[in-house]
């Protein structure tokens, strides 16, 4: 496994899609251990705002004519009929207990990968940015593609194991699939080609001994 030397002044935190839409109780897309994890992400959030790092959420919006929704309303009912994802509605909205502050920054995105058609890499890359920091929801759809094309940017990922939540998958024809088997998966293939996975306590850790060196 690969361990990155994680310079504050080089790193960023990306908070994928913590909107009400996926982290309120009885949400439409409502993923349990998203709202589980708040305290974790939060005081990763606060460490990082306290070190200067920026702090950038995404929230995935579709124009309500739907044409930018693409494969995507083939695959997700709910967005088809746009009970989701609507630009301005309360369900984009972050998740008030983890919610912007100023100076963070708020990206827009259309598909899984908060860099496919946004404006992410360019702020990136005049912060002056090589490592992410990559947390949020789903592990194994959003973040797990954020992740994977931050790597093939030549970003050093760093991926919270205890701050990525997913769902429990109905059997789709393979058999269920619980969220742990999906975390334990997308955790190892991402630590075994595509970055660093950590927990949060590590990283704080980590971020507290590069401050003292």
């Amino acid at each position: 496994m690969v361990e990155f030397k994680i310079d504050p002044k080089k790193t960023a935190l990306l908070v994928i899609d913590m909107t009400n839409e996926f982290i309120k109780e009885g949400a439409p897309l409502e993923v349990p251990q998203g709202r589980k994890m708040i305290p974790k992400l939060k005081k990763v959030i606060e460490v990082c705002r306290s070190r200067n790092i920026p702090v950038i959420y995404t929230v995935h919006v579709h124009r309500k004519d739907g044409v930018d929704m693409g494969l995507m309303k083939e695959l997700w009912e709910p967005i088809r009929m746009g009970l989701v994802h609507v630009p301005g509605s309360e369900g984009v909205k972050i998740y008030e207990e983890i919610s912007p502050k100023d100076g963070d920054i708020i990206i827009e995105k259309h598909r899984y990968s908060a860099f496919y058609g946004t404006d992410l890499d360019i702020i990136l890359r005049n912060l002056n940015i090589d490592t992410l920091i990559i947390t949020g929801v789903v592990t194994n759809f959003c973040c797990e593609s954020t992740a994977r094309d931050a790597m093939f940017r030549d970003y050093k990922v760093i991926f919270l194991s205890d701050c990525n939540a997913a769902f429990d998958m109905p059997d789709l024809g393979f058999g269920a699939v619980s969220y742990e088997e999906v975390q334990k998966v997308v955790c190892s293939t991402i630590a075994m080609g595509f970055g660093e996975v950590m927990s949060s306590e590590i990283l704080l850790m980590r971020l507290s001994q590069e401050e003292e060196a």
